[in-house]
């Protein structure tokens, strides 16, 4: 081991013995909490503290989860658990920042560690447009009014800014409880179950708590009434009972994806919409009511990125990432030659043996001495017929890959689209995210029909394009540099996406097509899942990877940058930070090129 990793090591250990210290918990390093061992522990982009700021950053975060370990209980935490999944995310913030106002009090050096790092987390937030209230996510502006009010953070301009947008609703929520709530800080039960009743009365979320009630009510009745009907007659429900199983193993054998699409423009044209209904007819029909519908695809578009911002904004945000990739630029030129020599090795190294002429065969000249009646044995190179391949990279562009996330996804894009075009293998490129952060006007539409329960996917979705493929990386590399722009990361349906994407490269000729997923976890749409069951999107995601993977030749792959994404994908792997990407590119793709996949 080097000074700079023994270093880095010792550095580790401090952190671990701090949590500890902090902790009062001497046994996280027992084999029942192992997860919290020295080894284990995630610290997050450890490899990569380049300043002075990595170093604040990487010491509040072991603060803050020590005082996780201390303050926090878990039982007291689900107990007071929201139902609604915007309220949960208010609720989560809360209460970090409950036991970190209790970490502050307790020791100056935690104080100046969360501070600090607040501070930093202030000054570098980037909005390229605030011009409304939507433009900014609740929970960034809760967080903002969470530290001012209990952590006395002085915000700077943008962040006061920011916070504008939401201050009016949060004051009048919270301003009469801030003292009952500042007194039982130490309370976690009390404070808990005041903040939940808090929540409950605040307007903003009243529409889909009353919704979700009346969805918890119907479905009941609906348990019940399909309960008196299997009474009734037996057969029958056995029969239904076949369905639902076979829908929760996985896609109908029929469930055709080429039906569910969208054409590479926006999506308002009427065969557009007659086919997605279409299909969800058809899986409603056999599948049952709860399967996966969608509320309106009129307000959908898929986009090419040139057209969703000037040529100017577009090479700006191209410079910037150009600024991150410098610090990784040995890294990417070795990555890029051991990814190109191995792919070309498959594509061109093979030998013929035991013939009449070429090379002489060294390995079999023992033959000879033991008889010298053999003949000699020859070898020859021959050229392998290596398939004519696509990779699709589908990239999720959610508000949660912000920063450091969605640069290692853009760096991903970049690294392996120039690699595999030296290699003759065509790269495409997706983004997916959605065009509002509140359903937009297909939320609209939904009030206006007095919103019908059950709705669906209730929000407008944005495809984007950044690179076709068969555009050269030349031609797009600018287009990269567009998932940097903060505006554009909203909410994250990723089951349709990975349809979109499958549609599109199932056309192509190529006789060998793979689809990467880059992404950071779970689906999430707070519009949709406010008024549909909480994991409505993340089955629908399963059904269709499922499908991918067992009903077609077309390969599929996940990274998941910060979060374990196996749960959704056979073929999954973890990074958390770009450092890590040689290994995991050159060992994936080397796979995937060489196994041929099977199916079932």
């Amino acid at each position: 081991m080097n000074q700079k990793e023994n270093l880095k090591e010792k550095f580790k250990q401090a952190l671990f013995s701090t949590i500890k210290v902090i902790s009062d918990n001497y046994k996280l390093d027992k084999k029942e909490n192992k997860n919290l061992s020295s080894k284990n522990f995630d610290f997050f982009e450890f490899d990569n503290l380049n300043k002075k700021e990595d170093y604040i950053k990487l010491r509040a975060e072991t603060d803050s989860e020590a005082l996780k370990i201390k303050f926090s209980n878990k039982k007291i935490y689900q107990k007071n658990l929201p139902s609604n999944s915007a309220c949960r995310k208010l609720y989560d913030i809360s209460e970090k920042i409950r036991y970190e106002t209790l970490g502050s009090k307790m020791l100056k050096g935690i104080s100046k560690n969360l501070v600090d790092n607040y501070n930093y987390k202030i000054s570098v937030k980037r909005k390229d447009q605030l011009k409304s209230k939507d433009d900014v996510p609740v929970e960034e502006a809760f967080e903002l009014y969470m530290m001012k009010k209990f952590l006395d953070i002085k915000l700077n301009t943008l962040s006061e800014k920011i916070l504008s947008y939401w201050e009016k609703d949060f004051e009048s929520s919270f301003e009469k409880h801030l003292s009952y709530l500042n007194k039982n800080v130490e309370n976690q039960d009390n404070y808990n179950s005041k903040f939940l009743e808090i929540l409950k009365q605040m307007e903003i979320f009243d529409s889909e708590d009353d919704n979700e009630n009346k969805e918890n009510q119907d479905s009941e009745n609906l348990n019940n009434e399909n309960k008196d009907q299997e009474n009734q007659n037996q057969a029958q429900g056995e029969e239904e009972q076949k369905k639902q199983e076979e829908s929760q193993n996985g896609l109908d054998s029929e469930y055709d994806l080429s039906e569910f699409k969208m054409d590479e423009q926006l999506v308002d044209t009427d065969s557009d919409k007659q086919s997605s209904e279409k299909v969800i007819q058809k899986m409603n029909s056999k599948n049952g009511n709860n399967e996966y519908q969608v509320f309106t695809n009129q307000f959908d578009e898929i986009a090419k990125a040139e057209i969703l911002e000037t040529n100017e904004e577009i090479s700006k945000l191209r410079k910037t990432l150009d600024q991150q990739l410098t610090s990784f630029q040995d890294l990417i030129t070795k990555l890029a030659n051991k990814l190109q020599r191995q792919l070309l090795a498959k594509q061109n190294r093979a030998w013929e043996f035991d013939l009449e002429e070429g090379l002489l065969d060294s390995s079999k000249l023992t033959r000879i001495i033991i008889d010298p009646q053999n003949s000699l044995s020859f070898k020859k190179e021959k050229d392998l017929e290596f398939k004519d391949t696509v990779v699709t990279l589908l990239i999720d562009n959610s508000g949660s890959m912000r920063g450091r996330p969605i640069t290692i996804a853009a760096i991903c894009a970049d690294i392996l689209s120039r690699t595999l075009e030296r290699c003759s293998v065509k790269v495409e490129i997706l983004g997916f995210t959605t065009k509002n952060w509140k359903g937009g006007k297909s939320r609209e539409e939904w009030n206006n029909k007095n919103k019908p329960k059950n709705p669906g996917r209730l929000n407008d979705l944005r495809h984007i394009i950044y690179k076709s493929a068969d555009t050269h990386w030349r031609q797009s590399k600018n287009n990269l540099g567009l998932m940097l722009k903060e505006g554009l990361l909203k909410e994250n349906i990723d089951g349709e996406a990975i349809s979109w994407a499958f549609n599109r490269i199932k056309k192509r000729k190529e006789e060998r097509k793979i689809l990467m997923v880059i992404s950071d976890g779970a689906p999430v749409d707070d519009s949709t899942l406010s008024v549909n069951s909480g994991d409505f999107l993340e089955k629908h995601l399963k059904k269709i990877v499922k499908f991918i993977e067992t009903k077609t030749d077309i390969e599929i792959l996940a990274i998941g940058i910060g979060h374990d994404v196996s749960r959704y994908y056979s073929k999954a792997i973890k990074i958390t930070d770009v450092q890590e990407l040689g290994d995991v590119m050159i060992s994936q793709l080397s796979g995937l090129f060489e196994n041929k996949k099977k199916l079932n």
